[in-house]
């Protein structure tokens, strides 16, 4: 968004005559002493702060469990501080196929990251995470991800995480993709 708003001005500037290129973008005449050029805005980018909830899809292989997929629900809260972004974050997805039975996997993960642009998020996590299922394992996790803004209020998402076990001697490697609706 910025990079468009930076052309359009460009572009006004050069072509006094010219308008806004985007519906995002508003002209309002300015006088001077050599006649009028138009000012172009363009809107602040992508809110980062506020409550989230979204849906995605997991991969996840274990040292003992194999590889297992599924599907899953998370929400938080994020703040952003300039350019930078501190938050929370609490996830449950389900998972099948492997060596073991259906189960649940729960986590809890603080976020701390960058806004490189006003639509891009990167992001480290950690956090704490539990096998719901038998044997019940816990897991110290570690990773981080990437955000994408697309809408006003829709990111899509890609992230990773390493697990540490606490119990159950099960290292995983999971990969997640989704999408989070902000409010």
């Amino acid at each position: 968004m910025r990079l468009l708003g930076t052309l359009a001005f460009a572009a006004a500037l050069t072509l006094p005559t010219g308008g806004a290129l985007s519906a995002d973008h508003i002209t309002m005449p300015v006088s001077s002493g050599a006649g009028q050029l138009p000012v172009v805005e363009s809107d602040s980018g992508f809110d980062w702060s506020g409550f989230y909830a979204g849906v995605y899809g997991v991969a996840q292989n274990g040292s003992v469990s194999g590889l297992q997929y599924g599907i899953g629900v998370d929400a938080g809260a994020n703040a952003q501080i300039d350019f930078f972004l501190v938050g929370g974050e609490v996830a449950l997805h389900g998972l099948t196929g492997g060596s073991t039975i259906d189960t649940a996997y729960g986590q809890v993960l603080g976020r701390a990251g960058v806004v490189i642009t006003d639509d891009v998020l990167l992001y480290a996590a950690a956090g704490y995470g539990v096998d719901l299922g038998l044997p019940a394992e816990d897991d110290l996790l570690l990773g981080g991800g990437i955000e994408v803004a697309v809408a006003d209020d829709l990111s899509l998402r890609a992230q990773y995480l390493r697990s540490f076990p606490l119990s159950g001697g099960n290292t995983k490697d999971q990969v997640t993709f989704g999408a989070n609706f902000h409010f």
